[in-house]
């Protein structure tokens, strides 16, 4: 009987595709075997996950944002005319700018922790 300082054997399935991609980093990782790139994997890597939700809603807002300068942009090409209100739009919309930055970056703040 052949004793083995790792004892305990695992099994992965995988579709093709991730197989690819795994055979790809494998070969990439520069180590002697799978097995090797597995455990370096299982004591050192990462796995992340990503909530893209408040991008996605920071994304639709500035989208809104934009398209609101843009009305006061075509406003004043059309008139030629640069009036008080259409630069207090445009400050306004800037504002809510900012405010939709801070508040993004302290929900995600707030998921780090």
């Amino acid at each position: 009987m052949t004793y083995r300082s790792r004892p305990i054997e695992l099994h992965v399935f995988l579709s093709e595709k991730e197989n690819q991609i795994f055979e790809k980093k494998y070969k990439q990782s520069g180590k002697r075997s799978r097995s090797e790139y597995i455990r370096q994997l299982i004591l050192e890597g990462f796995v992340y996950e990503i909530n893209f939700s408040e991008i996605q809603r920071f994304n639709y807002l500035l989208s809104n944002i934009s398209n609101n300068i843009n009305q006061v942009a075509h406003k004043v090409n059309a008139t030629d005319s640069v009036f008080k209100n259409d630069i207090e739009a445009i400050k306004e919309e800037q504002k809510k700018i900012w405010q939709l930055q801070r508040s993004m970056l302290s929900s995600l703040l707030l998921e780090k922790q």
